[in-house]
């Protein structure tokens, strides 16, 4: 799976790196790094509701540092899990 987050200007602003961080924090706790493949991205097109996040060539999400865990955990790897 890859898991794409800006890092574009608007990204940036508001706090890619800390979306990065904590996605980098929940692969190791749940030990799913050969899964999931980080990538940061220039721009998903989405500048108004950064932070941007797509899973493979899915839907783009808006997801923050504080949000990051829930996402992770409801999106990611519950489609790891084959749920969704």
């Amino acid at each position: 799976m890859e898991l794409k987050i800006c890092i574009g200007s608007a990204c940036h602003i508001k706090g890619s790196y800390n979306v990065i961080s904590a996605f980098q924090q929940l692969i190791e706790e749940y030990q799913v790094f050969e899964q999931v493949e980080l990538k940061a991205v220039f721009c998903l097109g989405h500048c108004t509701e950064a932070v941007s996040v797509q899973i493979d060539q899915g839907d783009i999400y808006s997801v923050s540092g504080a949000t990051a865990r829930t996402f992770f955990k409801e999106e990611v790897l519950t489609r790891l899990n084959g749920e969704k």
